[in-house]
């Protein structure tokens, strides 16, 4: 692609408050708060969603004491059983990458 540094441009039509403002100084134009070349963002509210969900994630126990309680009172009495393809699923998951 070759660009000629010659060749000159056509302005582009200018209506309305547009044209007033193409006379303003460029930093006149930049504050003004024109719609041509003005970028836009939307916000969604998930934000809020995830802080709440984080807010609730934070007053839970890190450990659920009374599981570990009750899990621990099984083996020392000899009534915890699990099931040999549970402890073996286990220790092949713990074992090896998830994909």
């Amino acid at each position: 692609m070759r660009i000629n540094p010659n060749q000159g441009t056509e302005p582009l039509p200018e209506t309305g408050a547009a044209s007033a403002q193409s006379t303003a100084s460029p930093a006149a134009r930049f504050n003004s708060g024109s719609a041509l070349g003005e970028d836009q963002a939307q916000l969604s509210g998930a934000h809020l969603q995830v802080q709440a969900l984080a807010a609730q994630a934070l007053q839970l126990p890190e450990v659920r004491q009374e599981k570990v309680t009750a899990l621990r009172q099984a083996i020392l009495s000899g009534t915890y059983q699990p099931e040999p393809q549970d402890v073996a699923d286990a220790l092949l998951n713990h074992l090896l990458p998830a994909a």
